[in-house]
């Protein structure tokens, strides 16, 4: 747990003990404004239904996604090719918010809705190869508060961290490689949370 009480800033502790280097931000709006942001992110992103080949079976979730950028980038994950969507104003205004805070730049962002606590993420790493290696991404979430959980790939260690209304978490360094991440279901959240996940695309 972050002592809150700490003279250093919460943002410059590192919750993972090794191998990576994972950063929470906290909350960075007051409840207004993450609440404005959230109902228009819930009503005017282009949201799809999730789709994923697995054993060449082609999988449709639950889980709702969107892919935005700076020019149409592909971004292939599950093998599954998206194109990216034109910038809307409000992810614009939200990508120079943790680009201000974080120091790092992004040109694309993944956004996931997750209607209740019963939809979630499996565990896995974002090491595709269209992502910049080792490059910073920066998790902003609206809605329910979630959990979200760490764990490294060799001694199966867990980190675990919740993710507040209106909060960022970055992810960086060599965290994909040694770390797994998920969003663990549980039935305890009946609200949706809508994620935004700010990547940097290599062409």
């Amino acid at each position: 747990m972050i002592d809150l009480f700490s003279k250093v800033r919460a943002s410059e502790i590192n919750l993972l003990p090794y191998d990576g280097e994972v950063n929470y931000y906290g909350r960075l709006f007051s409840s207004q404004q993450a609440s404005h942001y959230y109902d228009t992110l819930f009503h005017h992103i282009e949201w799809r239904n999730d789709e994923a080949v697995i054993f060449g079976k082609r999988i449709i979730t639950k889980r709702k996604v969107a892919w935005y950028g700076d020019m149409e980038f592909e971004y292939t994950y599950s093998n599954v090719t998206k194109l990216a969507l034109p910038w809307t104003k409000a992810l614009l205004e939200l990508k120079a918010v943790a680009e201000q805070k974080t120091g790092e730049t992004y040109n694309s962002c993944l956004l996931n809705l997750y209607h209740s606590g019963e939809e979630g993420m499996a565990w896995h790493s974002d090491g595709e190869k269209d992502l910049k290696k080792n490059g910073a991404i920066g998790s902003m979430s609206f809605g329910a508060e979630r959990k979200f959980s760490f764990k490294h790939k060799q001694n199966k260690q867990i980190v675990s961290v919740i993710l507040e209304h209106g909060s960022l978490l970055v992810m960086k360094d060599t965290t994909q490689t040694h770390w797994l991440h998920r969003l663990p279901p549980t039935k305890l959240v009946t609200k949706p949370r809508v994620n935004l996940t700010f990547r940097t695309i290599v062409l």
